[in-house]
């Protein structure tokens, strides 16, 4: 059982579907350990197994219980989420902010778990009253309405990238790597050389502002040094004498 990640607590799921997209969810952000209670439709579940598209076989063994208080016995510190108000008096926080907060705990050595409930009406208020802190996703407040994998892919995708460190962008360069400047200066000077012998750079009141704009617009494309061959080899295609094709 992989206890440092958090746990997923489904309560009475309805649809073994539901479940089975909720593991597939659970696993594209890193969790593996599934726990149910009460599953309406029995486990294991064929319809939640096609639904998974393999999950389950990479995860722990999914374990059921009767009740919820033995479903989260072993866990330290419970999130419930929902998206109404309990008129409980209990801490509030957001999907990010809890992920963050239970990685410290986990590393002081604490056990996690988030419980969702079931697809109709979410969890009832005698097991929102076994958790530690209410969980909620800032969403349209006019529609919160999620499914049950919905709600688990956005809890797990915060858990998830709260230490991900993929760049927010990147250029994959395939390949080929950036022009230096030296050679996209040298395009500059034979693209600029064959405007002039065509006679298009030949306001010289404006010939300043026009190059100024050119370079501006090459700059702004990050050549790579393939494109800046492919540019040489355009230009000097274009300014050659050739007999038309018949």
């Amino acid at each position: 059982m992989s206890m440092e990640k958090p746990a997923i607590i489904l309560i009475s799921p309805q649809m073994g579907e539901n479940i089975g997209t909720a593991a597939r969810a659970m696993l594209n952000c890193g969790l593996t350990d599934l726990r149910l209670v009460g599953p309406r439709d029995g486990w294991p579940n064929v319809k939640a197994e096609r639904a998974a598209v393999g999950a389950f076989e990479m995860m722990d063994a999914v374990r059921v219980f009767e009740t919820t208080e033995e479903a989260v016995a072993d866990l330290t510190y419970i999130y419930a989420t929902s998206a109404r108000d309990r008129k409980m008096v209990k801490p509030v926080v957001t999907a990010r902010f809890a992920a963050g907060e239970a990685r410290e705990k986990i590393a002081a050595g604490g056990k996690i778990g988030f419980m969702f409930g079931a697809e109709r009406m979410g969890l009832v208020n005698d097991d929102v009253a076994l958790a530690d802190a209410l969980l909620t996703v800032p969403l349209n407040p006019d529609f919160t309405s999620l499914n049950l994998a919905q709600a688990v892919l956005l809890v797990g995708y915060e858990w998830y990238q709260s230490v991900d460190a993929t760049p927010p962008s990147q250029m994959d360069m395939n390949g080929t790597e950036l022009a230096t400047k030296e050679q996209v200066y040298a395009f500059f000077a034979h693209f600029e050389r064959e405007l002039d012998a065509c006679g298009f750079l030949r306001n010289e009141a404006a010939r300043p502002n026009m190059v100024r704009n050119l370079r501006n617009m090459w700059s702004r494309a990050h050549l790579t040094e393939q494109e800046v061959r492919t540019l040489h080899g355009v230009v000097k295609e274009l300014t050659t004498l050739r007999v038309p094709r018949k």
